[in-house]
C-alpha cells in the first residue's frame, strides 16, 4: 500500500555532531593520523598578542583550505556553501551544527595580508611529508620526477613582446672548470676569459599574469601556462616535493637543485631517480653521478636529417679518443669550445673521393665535424642503465607513481588551472594540493603501513644484480626494496 510521507523536517531532535559523521569517513582516518596542532606554533609569530579582534584559528583556517583541495572545490565562496550543509566538514573543523560558518573574505584576506610573504604553505607540506617518512610511507631512496602544465588565468591572445635577459645555468662553473681540464688534457692552452654582453631575447608576456610564461611544446596546447616540477616517493608515491616555474622553464632546469633541497630538508639517502626523456642532457646526467645516484632517464630521439648517417653509426675509441666512420676513416681531436663540445674532423682528402661522402657531408671543405660532450661519457653509462634489469623495473614504476599522482591531482584535486595570478600564489596552491593528497594517502593506507627494510637485507637481494649494477655506484644499498 502506497502512503503519501509525512514531512518531518521540522521535528525535534537529539544529536550530535560526533554521531552523524560515519566511522570510516576520510576526515576521520585523516583526524586519527595527522595532528594538526604544529600550525599554531608556525603562525604565533604573525598574530598581535594583546590587541585587534579575536582572529579565525589558523588551524581552522588551513583545515579549510584542504578541504577544498581534498574535493576539488575550487572556489572559496563554493567551499563555505559546502560546510554549510556538510556535517562532516563541520566535524573536521570542530563546529557545531549551529555554529557560524567563516566568510569566504576571511580566507582571501589572510593569504593576501598575513601568509602573503609567510613561509607556512612551505611548512606544513614539509611537516606532512616528514610524517609520512616517520610512519615509513617513505623513504627517499628512489624518486621519480616529473613535470605537469597548469593553465594560468591570463588570455593567450593578450601579451606583449619584451626582450628578458637570459640566466646562466647553474653549471656553467663547472661546466668552464671541465673544459679547461679537458683542453689541458689535449695540449691546447686554455680559452681566454671573455666578458660577453648579456644575451637577451624576446618572449611573449602576459599582460594579466605576467609570471606565467608561454607555452609552445609539441603535443602541447600553446598559452600561458605554469610548470608544477612534482617528485613522488617510489614507495607509495607520497609527494616529496612540489616547485612552480613559468611554462617556458626547461624541465632539466630546477631538477637538481631540487634534489639537492630533499637531501638537506628531509635526510634522504637518494639512491636511484627516475626521469622521462626530458632530463635528458648531459649536465644531468653529469650530476647525478656526482650525487652517486643511480639515474634513468627516458630515450630521446636524435635529430635526423633523411638520408645522412645517424651519429651512432660512428663508433667513438676512448682509448685513442677518435671518431670511426662507417667507410673506416678516422675523425681526430681538432679543439674543445666554449659550450663544452670536443670537434672531431675527417682528413678532407680521403673524404673527397669517399663512396659514401653523400650521405656524410657535403661541406665545401669535404670535411665531417662531430662533436662530444665532455660529459658525454656519463650520458652514456646513464643512458646503460635503462636497457638493464634494475633500470627497466625502476623506469616501470615511473608511470605508476608521478604520472599517476598528476592524474589524481587533475581528475580529483582541481589541479588543471592556476587558481589564483602570481608565482607565488600558483607556488601555494600547488603545496596546498600536493599536502592534500599526502594526508589522503596517509589516512588511507593507515593500517597497511610496511615497516623499512633493513640495509643488509636490501644487500643480500640485490646481490650486484649479477652485475647488472656498476660496482662503483653505490646504489645497491636500497633500490630493490623500493621498485
Amino acid at each position: 500500500m502506497l502512503k503519501k510521507p509525512e514531512l518531518q523536517q521540522h521535528e525535534l531532535e537529539m544529536v550530535s555532531v560526533e554521531s552523524l559523521v560515519p566511522s570510516e569517513h576520510l576526515l576521520r582516518k585523516i583526524e586519527r593520523v595527522v595532528d594538526f596542532g604544529f600550525i599554531h606554533d608556525r603562525v604565533k609569530h604573525l598574530y598581535a598578542d594583546n590587541n585587534g579582534r579575536p582572529a579565525l584559528d589558523p588551524v581552522v583556517l588551513f583545515k579549510l583550505l584542504l578541504l577544498g583541495y581534498l574535493y576539488g572545490v575550487r572556489s572559496e565562496r563554493q567551499l563555505m556553501r559546502e560546510v554549510e550543509v556538510n556535517v562532516a566538514y563541520r566535524w573536521f573543523l570542530g563546529l557545531k551544527l549551529r555554529d557560524k560558518v567563516p566568510d569566504a573574505s576571511t580566507l582571501s584576506q589572510n593569504r593576501r595580508r598575513r601568509f602573503a610573504e609567510s613561509t607556512i604553505y612551505q611548512e606544513i607540506f614539509d611537516e606532512i611529508v616528514l610524517l609520512a617518512v616517520n610512519k615509513g610511507l617513505a623513504s627517499g631512496s628512489v624518486l621519480y620526477t616529473d613535470s605537469t602544465h597548469l593553465k594560468a588565468n591570463a588570455n593567450k591572445n593578450k601579451f606583449d613582446l619584451e626582450q628578458v635577459a637570459v640566466k646562466p645555468q647553474a653549471y656553467l662553473a663547472a661546466l668552464d672548470a671541465a673544459v679547461t681540464e679537458d683542453r689541458a688534457g689535449h695540449g691546447k692552452k686554455p680559452l681566454k676569459p671573455s666578458e660577453p654582453e648579456p644575451a637577451t631575447r624576446a618572449i611573449k608576456v602576459s599582460r594579466t599574469d605576467k609570471d606565467s610564461g608561454y607555452m609552445v611544446r609539441d603535443g602541447k596546447p600553446k598559452g600561458f601556462f605554469y610548470l608544477d616540477h612534482r617528485t613522488v616517493d617510489g614507495r607509495y608515491a607520497i609527494i616529496t616535493d612540489t616547485h612552480v616555474t613559468p611554462a617556458n622553464v626547461h624541465d632539466s632546469v630546477p631538477y637538481l637543485g631540487r634534489l639537492d633541497r630533499q637531501r638537506a630538508r628531509f635526510g634522504f639517502a637518494i639512491r636511484a631517480v627516475g626521469v622521462d626523456a626530458g632530463y635528458a642532457s648531459a649536465a644531468i646526467a653529469q650530476g647525478l653521478e656526482e650525487r652517486n645516484i643511480y639515474g634513468v632517464i627516458g630515450y630521446r630521439t636524435p635529430t635526423h636529417r633523411d638520408g645522412y648517417f645517424y651519429k651512432r653509426e660512428y663508433r667513438y675509441d676512448e682509448t685513442l679518443d677518435v671518431y670511426l666512420c662507417p667507410n673506416g676513416q678516422l675523425l681526430n681531436y681538432r679543439t674543445t669550445n666554449r659550450e663544452g663540445y670536443r670537434q672531431y674532423h675527417s682528413d678532407p682528402d680521403q673524404c673527397r673521393n669517399c663512396p659514401v661522402r653523400q650521405r656524410c657531408t657535403q661541406s665545401s671543405n669535404a670535411t665531417k665535424v662531430l662533436t662530444r660532450h665532455v660529459w658525454e661519457a656519463s650520458r652514456e653509462r646513464i643512458d646503460q642503465h635503462r636497457l638493464n634489469r634494475v633500470g627497466k623495473r625502476i623506469y616501470k614504476r615511473r608511470k605508476e607513481t608521478v604520472e599517476r599522482s598528476f592524474a589524481d591531482a587533475k581528475q580529483l584535486h582541481g589541479h588543471r588551472y592556476a587558481r589564483m595570478r602570481g608565482l607565488i600564489r600558483v607556488q601555494q596552491q600547488c603545496l596546498l594540493a600536493a599536502t592534500a593528497q599526502n594526508i589522503k594517502k596517509i589516512a588511507l593506507m593507515r593500517g597497511r603501513i610496511v615497516p623499512n627494510m633493513p640495509l643488509s637485507t636490501l644487500r643480500n637481494a640485490l646481490v650486484v644484480h649479477l652485475g647488472l649494477i656498476p660496482r662503483n655506484c653505490q646504489l645497491q644499498t636500497a633500490v630493490s626494496g623500493h621498485i
